[in-house]
């Protein structure tokens, strides 16, 4: 169960959409699934593939605003902890049903927050948000709650690719370190899945590609404005 890991650092919008598109395109190649954690170098908001521009402009002040590769709402970026997952197409995880994997992907960070000794739960069923589109006011089933607020949430898909599971994490209003959630990460993995983790250095077929992604599609207007 060889699993690969990459911490990407802060990087700029476009590139941390093009990043993960191009994990996706590339992880039947890489041949394991793909666990990457990132930042931002500059506040954001990423809004869902199949949302309109329009409301999603007028429903957050943040910018600049990019169109995920993934569904979902918009999801500020500042000082989330963000993450991705991409697995192969012969992988385990491809073949669950969409709310499947979205339960796992929950627990998987459910126990992670657990051996940090916070307490929290999954969402048993969806509650509306005042804010249309947006995704951490409300919260749908299997979402991540800490005392009845949302703070993790995530948007998949799924072709023949792979999986790809975009998800951010809200920071508890506790003190504590990312870098201690991410190794409860892969503690849980170790344990659960059980995954043996190396790292992922981009190659530069991988490395190109996502630059050139961010280039010509996640910083162009008619790709972003689509909708």
């Amino acid at each position: 169960m060889n699993w690969l890991i990459i911490n990407s650092g802060k990087c700029g919008a476009a590139f941390n959409m093009a990043l993960d598109e191009a994990l996706l395109e590339n992880v039947a190649r890489l041949g394991q699934p793909v666990l990457r954690f990132y930042g931002w170098t500059e506040p954001a908001a990423t809004f869902g593939y199949f949302q309109k521009f329009s409301e999603v402009e007028r429903a957050t002040q943040l910018r600049p605003l990019i169109r995920r590769p993934t569904g979902g709402g918009i999801v500020p970026h500042d000082a989330d902890w963000t993450y991705s997952l991409v697995v192969p197409p012969n992988h385990g995880w491809h073949s669950l049903k969409a709310i499947e994997s979205y339960r796992r992907i929950h627990e998987w960070i459910q126990n992670a927050f657990a051996k940090l000794k916070i307490g929290t739960e999954l969402a048993p069923c969806c509650r509306k948000s005042e804010i249309s589109g947006a995704c951490f006011i409300g919260h749908e089933k299997f979402d991540l709650l800490w005392r009845g607020k949302k703070i993790a949430g995530a948007a998949q898909r799924r072709n023949k690719s792979g999986l790809l599971i975009q998800g951010s994490v809200q920071q508890p209003p506790v003190k504590l370190a990312r870098t201690d959630w991410e190794n409860a990460m892969l503690a849980v993995a170790r344990e659960k899945f059980p995954a043996v983790w190396s790292e992922l250095v981009p190659d530069e077929k991988l490395r190109g590609q996502a630059e050139k992604i961010a280039r010509e599609k996640f910083s162009q207007a008619v790709y972003n404005y689509k909708r």
